[in-house]
């Protein structure tokens, strides 16, 4: 035997297995993204249908990256825990082994938080977040802990990945649509849903993965935002990721959870 040629084959292999390695394992999976606007995609251009998905939605992107066997696409705007538990996990495939979650905002009062917060005082805007904290604090983790046990109950083999919101501004600009007050308490909303999203992802043993850190500097008003602002065409993009919000916060903050 010719030990040269033999051992150039091997260490030839072993390095194209480490370098097909990664695109191997997600080929063979098969991916459900569910959850609300933060997985369709809303705030990102090509939007579609009633649910408003884009293929910019970090879902939609990491599947073309990563070619799984099957990508159910089931994330739609405006989906609350009633809405994934009775439209979403119904057509979930039992066979997944891969699903991600953005749910819990639409919950707490996301968007008539945003508008009163726009439209009303910093008084006004406080006692709305302080009123939709009170929700995270005492029926949200309910309804999550409800919706996760039906998630794995359908797909029990499945990865699961919840991720977690984003601060929505950015408190150093000197200039936003919002007062700094407006900007702190709405952030600091954001910061109690996502302790309470990660504590029942937690208990229900999936992984949970927060996007306040890619997102840290990226606010709205921000220099280089991660997230449009308030927005008229089409109104529902306003304090949405846009494409930069999901290509470089939302899909990293994925990819390094999902294997």
């Amino acid at each position: 035997m010719r030990i040269g040629p033999v051992l150039a084959t091997l260490v030839t292999s072993s390095i194209l297995s480490l370098a097909l390695g990664t695109p191997a394992r997600a080929a063979s999976v098969d991916y459900t993204a569910l959850g609300d606007s933060y997985s369709s995609g809303v705030g990102a251009s090509g939007q579609s249908g009633s649910c408003l998905r884009s293929n910019y939605s970090y879902a939609a992107q990491w599947a073309a990256k990563n070619s799984p066997t099957s990508f159910q696409f089931l994330a739609c705007s405006g989906a609350t825990t009633d809405d994934v538990l009775s439209t979403q996990i119904p057509t979930l495939s039992s066979g997944a082994d891969l699903i991600s979650i953005t749910i819990g905002g639409n919950d707490a009062g996301f968007a008539p938080t945003v508008i009163t917060c726009l439209t009303s005082s910093d008084a006004a805007c406080v006692a709305k977040v302080n009123a939709g904290r009170e929700y995270i604090q005492n029926t949200l983790p309910g309804k999550l802990d409800t919706t996760y046990a039906a998630i794995k109950a359908k797909a029990p083999g499945a990865r699961v990945v919840v991720l977690s919101y984003p601060q929505i501004f950015d408190t150093a600009a000197p200039v936003c649509e919002m007062s700094m007050t407006k900007r702190k308490a709405i952030n600091g909303g954001a910061d109690a849903l996502a302790s309470v999203i990660a504590a029942r992802a937690s208990a229900a043993g999936f992984v949970y993965s927060d996007v306040r850190d890619e997102f840290a500097g990226h606010g709205a008003c921000a220099s280089s935002p991660y997230l449009n602002g308030f927005t008229l065409l089409p109104p529902q993009n306003s304090y949405h990721p846009n494409v930069n919000g999901y290509t470089n916060g939302y899909l990293p903050a994925f990819s390094g959870s999902a294997s």
